[in-house]
């Protein structure tokens, strides 16, 4: 496995991992290790400090080559940092990964999505409170996938250890900055950006938590997606509350061009609270198929506005499809009870678009997050039980999100709730 060493985004020089490096050495800041282009899984190994370590491989990775580097990255960590590591694995659990480390935590969610905001939160105590155990000690953060997943601890990380850390660790946060702006920013999604955005507001007091329910009643697409050859689309809408589903509307069979409008009403109120994931499909025509129109994640704790609109650039997968126009744009509107609201009769649709209400096909139904975390296997129950509930925040913040994370306490955003 071949080591280039970057300093100052300059190649220094080329050398090889062997079993003989001394544990615990001076780590080499901005070290990235990569396959031979030969091989069909590149492997992208950097050190973002010299104490977080990002391992990620491509959704594309070959199996047998996957499991053949994987092998290989945990005899460099054994032979660099001994037992001073802990990997965090941010996808699908896997046996093979506990198998090759001794400490492993698992904090997956599905490629291309966001976590739950009470995982950010968890990750970011589990991190600090592993570096501030042993000046020694290193975190490694494993991704199978879109490199977004790792964008996100380190961005909520980076905000987090600006508000807890000493002043001393701010070129640990500048390097942060520089991985996530120069490797995460071009390939990460809307909704990773969001959350980000909520975590770092959240600790910093900028944003307010609302804890009053709310309940949605329309879902307005202005600007029709081309997803037919004759022009318009067939959405449906899933909602998701916690990653399970809670709604089901019927195919909207829209025609025409892409100035109309069409409105996705659910009578009576929607009840929504925590991490919401709105996933938009169109239901191909005269074929057993579906694709994705649009995604988007938000947090109730963070929606202060009866009426949120959401851009193009604010969704996920539409952002970059030039069949959804580009002053497209999707309004939520929510109020406080589920009573139908007065005076939105103009929200109607027009007599060109039918409802096909049967969501009993598979294809409407079928979840496409099933199974996906089912069984645990990590092998740190016991050390994840026993910090949970006691970990160092390094700062308070006078009753802001530090003091109320992560936990199990009433006043953090958890996702059970």
């Amino acid at each position: 496995m071949l080591v280039s060493q970057e300093r100052d985004r300059g190649l220094v020089g080329t050398t090889r991992v062997t079993p003989s490096v001394q544990p615990h050495p001076q780590p080499i800041r901005n070290m990235s290790v990569s396959r031979t282009m030969e091989d069909s899984c590149e492997l992208d190994l950097v050190y973002v400090t010299e104490r977080i370590i990002a391992v990620s491989f491509p959704s594309t990775a070959n199996e047998e080559n996957f499991r053949s580097n994987l092998r290989e990255v945990a005899q460099m960590l054994k032979s660099k940092h001994g037992g001073s590591y802990l990997l965090f694995n941010l996808s699908e659990r896997r046996p093979d990964i506990t198998k090759l480390h001794a400490k492993v935590l698992e904090f997956g969610w599905p490629d291309l999505h966001t976590p739950a905001l009470e995982k950010i939160c968890s990750v970011c105590k589990a991190m600090d409170t592993w570096l501030n155990a042993d000046p020694h000690n290193v975190v490694v953060l494993h991704n199978k996938g879109n490199r977004g997943r790792i964008g996100v601890v380190i961005a909520a990380y980076m905000h987090y250890s600006n508000i807890s850390a000493s002043a001393d660790q701010a070129l640990d946060r500048f390097a942060m900055k520089r991985f996530y702006e120069d490797k995460i920013v071009p390939i990460g999604q809307p909704s990773q950006r969001r959350y980000v955005h909520y975590f770092s507001g959240l600790l910093s007091g900028s944003i307010k938590m609302n804890n009053k329910p709310l309940f949605l009643h329309h879902v307005i697409m202005h600007g029709i997606p081309n997803f037919e050859s004759k022009g318009g689309c067939r959405p449906f809408l899933r909602i998701y509350q916690a990653m399970q589903p809670v709604y089901t509307s019927g195919i909207y069979n829209v025609q025409g061009d892409s100035q109309t409008s069409i409105c996705i009403t659910i009578e009576p109120g929607l009840l929504l609270k925590g991490d919401i994931l709105l996933k938009c499909y169109h239901k191909k025509f005269r074929s057993p198929a579906r694709d994705v129109i649009f995604r988007v994640q938000f947090h109730t704790c963070a929606i202060h506005d009866l009426g949120v609109v959401f851009g193009k650039e604010d969704l996920d997968d539409a952002f970059k499809d030039d069949r959804f126009p580009e002053y497209g744009k999707v309004e939520f509107v929510f109020s406080y009870g589920p009573e139908k609201i007065q005076g939105m009769e103009h929200l109607e649709n027009g007599p060109s678009v039918s409802v096909d209400y049967n969501t009993s096909d598979p294809l409407i139904r079928w979840d496409s997050y099933d199974n996906f975390d089912g069984h645990r296997e990590d092998g740190m129950e016991d050390w994840n039980k026993r910090n949970t509930n006691s970990w160092s925040t390094g700062g308070t913040l006078g009753g802001g999100l530090v003091d109320q994370c992560p936990g199990r306490d009433a006043h953090w955003p958890s996702q059970s709730h």
